[in-house]
């Protein structure tokens, strides 16, 4: 009879036999492998915590007890240990399912989401110190992995846990993979730790002789003590990394053996200071093609559960943005050794892969740090170095002072290419690129682009390049258009739009992957309604081509602005301003995404659909707004009234 149906919470977890434990495993693997082959998800992640998982669910009572897991990408195995199976964890990362990642709206149990690294730290010691101060018994557990110890802020949150809190139970989840295989200083010093063979032979009798001699139970702790004191001589007669910080440090074990689990929980549950367990676990364990090639496997689109292979596809799709991206910027390395590539452990997802493996001199993969790698490129660009930093939209919101502070103000030569701008469908809030455009407009020195093509991609690549002063350009995940791609690049003239479609009475300025949707528009309102609809390739939501808008705002009657993007402080906002500015009254309508975190869905067009942006919500608010314009007269032809006062 299956286990793991009859889980509706952490008490059943707790009411199995030890026995019946591998079996659960197994089962929690398998389901964990059926849903991500229909759905896509983070399989390796997940696969390589559920022994952890459940021996945390065996030790501590959440929600009393917090688990606060970093970027909890490999949440799967918590959701289904806290009543979450059935059909929405079924439909996982789909709408109507839950979310691939945790958050609080979702369980009781998820007492702190993420989407992003090395967040976890730092909130458990504010819930640890929050405790202390309530004068509250729960456990406070944050789960980390190896590559949140690259991230700047994890370094600072272990810098405050000594003289912030009492207790605190820190799990490092050590797989030696963030995404990509970890880089820099901090894995390499896990590494020693763990293949220290003096220290691992002295682990290892310490163990095997507790374990046979009588009483060996009741001298654990005394034993845990010999071993810290032992590790301490061997590995260069200094106490730990985490020691300095004032944790007690316990590892390394093994993160599937749950006997083992079992024991260093208890002492770390115990412990009357803070604690870090340092567990070793293997990638997308019981699953023989993930463990292969862990970075694939980080996270993967829907697969064939028998072999692995990647389900199919459109036919003859396009090739991906990332990779028009990278195969690029691969020739622009060649053509001039000045040209760098820089890239937050993101090289396949940024597609900064092909400069890794065609220019490797070229490149540099700074781990998951994103403010040190804007800064480090700053520091490249002011000796005749041409950094490219490629960073998820949402991922560079991390490092918007180091945009503003250290490139912009100096006008540094950055190039910042920005994957996954507009809709990520199945990741949800955490990593739709829906607020770059506002965060960028307000910086002084900045260009920010966005194609309509792959094409037109390389094209602003070059533009950027040549450009003197921070450029940005932003472009969606998956697939492009599929045009014809030059022989070579033409640079863009800076803040020059580009007319596609004359209209007279409806002119659609459209950014990037809008400009498709804004031909479909016009085509159907000019046919439906026999309206003349222009259409304008903004190209730059920063500078705005004015001397295009202007003449369109004083010609057509109605403006229409189209973005993958928020209304709010977004490309919309910045034409009405211009306008604004100009005196020029022409009305304007924004379509865009609303002024809320978007949830996650099956794809984009369930969740335009959701939030009023599908093709015929769109339709609807053009004509509506055209239909209340005041009848034109030939005394009212003239739509660009000025302000009375103020220009």
């Amino acid at each position: 009879m299956a286990i793991l149906p009859s889980i509706k919470g952490p008490q059943d977890v707790k009411a199995l036999n030890k026995e019946d434990l591998p079996e659960l495993a197994k089962e929690i693997r398998q389901e964990i492998l059926e849903v991500t082959s229909e759905n896509g998800g983070h399989v390796g992640p997940n696969l390589g915590v559920v022994e952890l998982t459940i021996m945390l669910h065996r030790h501590f009572n959440t929600p009393e007890d917090r688990f606060i897991f970093d970027v909890s990408h490999q949440g799967y195995v918590h959701k289904l240990l806290t009543g979450r199976q059935g059909e929405k964890f079924r439909k996982l990362r789909h709408s109507d399912g839950y979310c691939g990642f945790l958050t609080r709206d979702e369980s009781e149990h998820d007492c702190f989401g993420a989407g992003h690294a090395g967040t976890a730290l730092s909130a458990a010691v504010g819930m640890a110190t929050a405790r202390d101060l309530n004068g509250t018994p729960e456990h406070v557990v944050a789960i980390i992995g190896d590559a949140a110890l690259t991230c700047g802020i994890t370094m600072e949150a272990l810098n405050n846990i000594k003289s912030s809190c009492k207790k605190l139970i820190v799990i490092l989840n050590d797989n030696k993979w963030s995404i990509a295989p970890n880089v820099g200083a901090i894995p390499t010093y896990l590494n020693e730790l763990i293949t220290n063979p003096v220290y691992n032979r002295f682990h290892q009798d310490v163990e095997s002789f507790l374990n046979s001699v009588p009483g060996g139970k009741a001298i654990k702790k005394f034993g845990k003590k010999v071993k810290q004191e032992a590790k301490d001589f061997l590995i260069d007669q200094n106490p730990s990394l985490f020691e300095k910080y004032g944790l007690r440090y316990i590892g390394p074990i093994d993160g599937h053996d749950m006997d083992l689990m079992d024991q260093y929980l208890q002492f770390a549950k115990e412990s009357d200071e803070p604690v870090i367990l340092h567990t070793l676990t293997t990638k997308g364990k019981g699953f023989d093609v993930a463990m292969g090639d862990p970075e694939k496997w980080h996270g993967t689109s829907p697969f064939c559960l028998s072999n692995g292979k990647a389900k199919s596809g459109k036919v003859s799709a396009p090739p991906a943005y990332q990779d028009v991206f990278g195969k690029a910027l691969v020739d622009f390395a060649k053509a001039d050794k000045s040209v760098v590539g820089i890239t937050g452990a993101m090289p396949s997802g940024t597609g900064m892969k092909h400069l890794a493996d065609e220019v490797p001199g070229q490149y540099f993969d700074v781990g998951i740090a994103e403010e040190h790698a804007v800064l480090f490129a700053a520091g490249l660009a002011t000796s005749n170095i041409k950094p490219v930093v490629a960073i998820y939209s949402t991922f560079l919101q991390r490092a918007i002072d180091q945009i503003m502070h250290d490139v912009a103000l100096q006008k540094l030569d950055v190039m910042f290419c920005m994957d996954r701008a507009g809709l990520s469908p199945n990741d949800g809030p955490t990593h739709h690129g829906l607020f770059d455009i506002s965060y960028l407009r307000a910086v002084p020195n900045v260009v920010v682009m966005q194609p309509k093509d792959e094409d037109e991609l390389v094209d602003m690549m070059k533009t950027g390049l040549d450009h003197k002063g921070p450029s940005f350009i932003r472009y969606p995940r998956g697939s492009g258009v599929g045009v014809p791609m030059k022989d070579e690049p033409e640079a863009i003239e800076i803040g020059k739009s580009e007319v596609l479609r004359e209209g007279d009475d409806i002119i659609i300025w459209a950014l990037g992957t809008m400009v498709q949707d804004a031909f479909k528009l016009a085509n159907k309102i000019s046919a439906e309604q026999g309206l003349s609809v222009g259409v304008v390739n903004a190209r730059f939501a920063k500078p705005i081509d004015t001397t295009q808008l202007f003449k369109d705002a004083n010609h057509a009657r109605l403006i229409v602005t189209m973005e993958d993007h928020v209304r709010k402080g977004g490309f919309g906002s910045a034409v009405l301003e211009e306008l604004q500015d100009e005196g020029i009254m022409t009305p304007v309508v924004r379509l865009g995404w609303p002024d809320k975190f978007v949830a996650h869905g099956s794809s984009g067009s369930d969740l335009r659909a959701a939030n009023g942006l599908s093709p015929q919500d769109m339709e609807n608010d053009i004509l509506k707004r055209y239909r209340a314009l005041p009848v034109q007269t030939a005394e009212t032809s003239d739509t660009s009234v000025p302000f009375p006062s103020g220009k």
